[in-house]
């Protein structure tokens, strides 16, 4: 009950920065510092989660490990995406945003799995909530009439390697280092994509990456 009265105080705030104020632009760039933030906080934890997940492996099982992750693919690169820094720049905020909104809800379910132990560890799923509540708002202020989506149906991906499967140990450890890694890599590039469609709303502020 908690966590929806934070998501409903967040959302609230968002809609008064979005929609109420006289300066929308200064308002913008508030909700933008905002899901920034958020973002950074979920990053960082997802770097800790994994550094602690692998500082408690063998030598031999993080170099095997880490082969074959380089092999593997995350569910999320199914979703369209710059293929690198140059292309990120040329991507228009919308664009960015959109992504950003699509990465954050493919890790809505599998995000559960993260829980568990720590207090930072529950705190993934409803951290999540209010991003992509917050992307969601900013998308409509951006958006100028325009569809959000060309398809607006949530994303079905399906759960990483069928990770609620009993396995075997070692089966184990390659899906839980794979679920964190793809975590991971997954905040950086929602990090990365708000980063620089904020820095968008600076004309003159330089957004090279």
């Amino acid at each position: 009950m908690r966590v929806d009265r934070a998501v409903f105080v967040l959302f609230l705030s968002l809609v008064t920065l979005a929609g109420v104020s006289s300066q929308p632009i200064a308002d913008n760039q508030r909700v933008f510092s905002i899901a920034v933030s958020r973002v950074q906080h979920l990053h960082l934890l997802a770097q800790a989660l994994f550094l602690d997940f692998e500082g408690s492996l063998q030598m031999e099982d993080q170099r095997q490990l880490n082969k074959i992750f380089l092999q593997d693919f995350c569910n999320s690169d199914y979703i369209i995406s710059p293929l690198d820094k140059h292309e990120t720049q040329r991507s228009s905020v919308l664009k960015l945003l959109s992504i950003s909104y699509r990465l954050v809800e493919s890790w809505e379910f599998p995000s559960h799995s993260l829980s568990g132990g720590s207090s930072p560890r529950n705190q993934v799923p409803s951290k999540l909530s209010e991003l992509k509540m917050g992307i969601l708002l900013l998308i409509r202020a951006n958006q100028d009439g325009a569809e959000m989506f060309s398809d607006s149906s949530p994303l079905q991906l399906a759960p990483y390697g069928n990770y609620y499967q009993s396995v075997a140990d070692d089966e184990s450890l390659k899906r839980t280092y794979e679920l964190l890694a793809c975590f991971k890599k997954d905040m950086h590039k929602v990090e990365t994509y708000l980063t620089v469609a904020k820095c968008r709303l600076s004309p003159e502020a330089n957004c090279t990456l």
